[in-house]
């Protein structure tokens, strides 16, 4: 009872602090949540399944959990070299490159989304180099794709910066000087101990690409079964005051994301658990 007491203890006021850690995630979380399970009762099961399984709306599922999900798997793998290289190597320029990554953290998502589809238009400083080889980015999913992908690789880089600074170079040293070629060492060595914060930044960078609406709302072009993505029909739903549509729309959302973090999270534990076996 008394060690149970002093590790409560560490912080003072531990009762203080809990009950308004309790409130603040019960404010901000809870019952926000609670209000779409409250709000989507008030449809019959018939109308909700009507309502969720309706074309359109399968449509924009697809095009959201698609395109996040090939976002944060790119973000993934480029996030890896960004922070490799911020990381493990010293060049005129690294600090600039390194604020950049910050950028899309800063800068109004409505603003990144104005900006990509300007250059990425089949007019655009980009895009009209595109347009010849037959390769359309604006109001496409792959333009979608493009936007998520820039929101979302700062989450990739930042948590992994910290992990590759951390790695004892020593460690890689004795496995080259064992015979171990490049590869072998980063598959044997190198990545088991990344691979926990390899899956917490694309589970960071997923669910901040499923939720997005700002930077995608323009570069997509809004066709309905086409790039129309399941936010924006919320909120058309939320414009024609259909508002237990739009929060039954949103709880399949919540309750696929919820799905899908869970098994992330499995993983990441599986993985810190092979390597504090190893």
């Amino acid at each position: 009872m008394a060690k149970a007491w002093k590790e409560r203890s560490i912080l003072p006021g531990f009762g203080l602090t809990m009950g308004f850690t309790v409130l603040y995630l019960s404010l901000i979380v809870l019952f926000p949540l609670s209000a779409i399970f409250i709000k989507t009762s008030g449809l019959t099961w018939a109308q909700f399944w009507h309502t969720i399984t309706d074309a359109r709306v399968i449509a924009s599922y697809k095009i959201s959990f698609g395109t996040a999900l090939g976002a944060a798997l790119v973000n993934t793998v480029f996030g890896f070299i960004v922070a490799w290289v911020l990381a493990r190597y010293t060049f005129p320029g690294r600090r600039f490159i390194d604020a950049l990554v910050d950028l899309p953290f800063a800068l109004p998502t409505a603003v990144a989304g104005i900006a990509l589809t300007t250059i990425y238009s089949k007019n655009g400083w980009i895009g009209s180099f595109l347009e010849p080889l037959g390769i359309k980015v604006a109001y496409t999913p792959l333009g979608i794709m493009l936007a998520l992908t820039f929101i979302g690789i700062p989450f990739v880089v930042r948590t992994l910066q910290p992990v590759v600074q951390e790695l004892e170079k020593e460690i890689e040293e004795a496995a080259v000087s064992l015979g171990a070629q490049r590869l072998r060492t980063f598959i044997r060595v190198i990545f088991p101990q990344l691979l926990p914060a390899l899956l917490t930044g694309f589970t960071l960078a997923f669910a901040r690409a499923v939720g997005e609406y700002g930077s995608v709302v323009f570069i997509s072009g809004n066709m309905p079964m086409k790039t129309e993505i399941a936010p924006l029909l919320i909120m058309t739903k939320l414009e024609q005051y259909d508002y237990a549509g739009a929060t039954a729309i949103a709880l399949v959302m919540l309750v696929i994301s919820f799905l899908m973090l869970l098994v992330i999270n499995y993983l990441q534990w599986r993985a810190n658990r092979f390597n504090t076996s190893v």
